[in-house]
């Protein structure tokens, strides 16, 4: 299948592992690299289990597997085709640095990651090598060694779960084989708007990611909160402002109309009324369940370092470079700092004091 492409798969979370087992169930050559090493040998022992919001969307996957320690053992194999990184932000570099010996000639590395990582992988492998891909409506957890559990329905109407994109936004022969792999998955967008599509679900992300680190709350949670609500719009707002002032063609942001949701960050009476209708009418319409939290929520229950830095922190970082107001992220980033370095407990509190 895919003309036998070799595939890794470098970061087996989430994302990456619910992605790359269903592609290994699918009859793709897959390799999980991970390096939770409980996980790689839950998955050698009883396969990856990925379950769904129904019974009939279980899949229990057997893709190949490698421990961090063993990845050496690629040298003795056939060159990879295409290395997902899928590792959290802050990993990316060593991740594309690891594997970029083991790449073949004609090989390419993919950012399937929350983040805007693409530069950074084309650090290490250049900007010939380096593809973009989006999970814009894939809310999944690893909630346990072994076992993923996809929280969001399949096939959303109107809205394609993956997007894939070349970053000088051609449509090339690779990113349409790529999308076909995608397809197998899930729906899949070949987009000719990757940098528009990235900073649309950096938006999506710095409305909600910090907001439930910081709270503690569930997604459900925090919409229902008047006060978090509004915070969230504003969030919103100032990072859709600052996209479009770096010439972003932006999409819809949680499906909401991007200039809309900014007009409603700035005091605009319909639009408000309008997305906060919206933001209520999505009160667990997709997800399986009340408590899901955004992957930084997440990461925050398990104690793990944040992607804050690489998500609100880049709002903040272009805004400044274009003077435009990042007042509300930064203080949101402040919050959450508090929390990851046990200064503070996890709180609605900490969010009302933000103005």
């Amino acid at each position: 299948m895919a003309d036998n492409k070799r595939i890794v798969v470098f970061g087996a979370g989430a994302i990456g592992g619910y992605t790359g087992g269903n592609l290994a169930h699918n009859g793709f050559d897959v390799t999980l690299v991970d390096p939770w090493p409980e996980h790689i040998e839950a998955i050698r022992k009883d396969g990856l289990a990925l379950e769904g919001v129904t019974e009939s969307e279980f899949v229990r996957a057997r893709p190949k597997t490698l421990h961090l320690t063993e990845v050496q053992n690629l040298a003795k194999e056939k060159p990879i085709d295409i290395c997902f990184i899928s590792m959290k932000s802050y990993d990316t570099e060593w991740a594309a640095t690891m594997m970029r010996q083991y790449l073949a000639p004609g090989g390419y590395m993919v950012s399937l990651q929350n983040c805007i990582n693409e530069e950074r992988i084309a650090g290490v492998v250049g900007w010939g090598k380096t593809v973009g891909a989006i999970a814009a409506l894939l809310s999944a957890e690893l909630y346990a060694p072994g076992k993923i559990r996809r929280t969001g329905a399949k096939n959303p109407p109107g809205h394609e779960v993956y997007r894939v994109g070349e970053v000088h936004g051609r449509v090339t022969a690779r990113i349409e084989e790529l999308g076909s792999m995608f397809r197998t998955v899930d729906t899949c967008r070949v987009t000719d708007n990757l940098w528009g599509e990235r900073w649309s679900k950096l938006c999506v992300n710095g409305m909600h990611n910090g907001v439930s680190a910081a709270s503690g709350l569930s997604g459900n949670a925090m919409r229902q909160d008047d006060r978090i609500r509004g915070l969230i719009i504003k969030l919103g707002g100032e990072a859709v402002r600052i996209g479009q002032a770096q010439g972003y063609k932006l999409e819809d942001i949680a499906g909401q109309d991007a200039e809309k949701l900014a007009r409603a960050a700035e005091g605009d009476k319909g639009a408000l009324e309008e997305v906060e209708a919206l933001m209520l009418a999505l009160r667990n319409s997709q997800g399986r369940s009340e408590a899901q939290r955004p992957s930084m929520g997440q990461d925050m229950q398990k104690g793990r370092r944040t992607e804050i830095d690489f998500i609100n922190g880049v709002i903040v970082e272009r805004g400044k470079l274009l003077g435009l107001p990042t007042r509300t992220h930064e203080q949101l980033i402040a919050a959450v700092k508090q929390v990851e370095l046990g200064k503070a407990a996890p709180s609605p509190d900490l969010l009302y004091a933000i103005h």
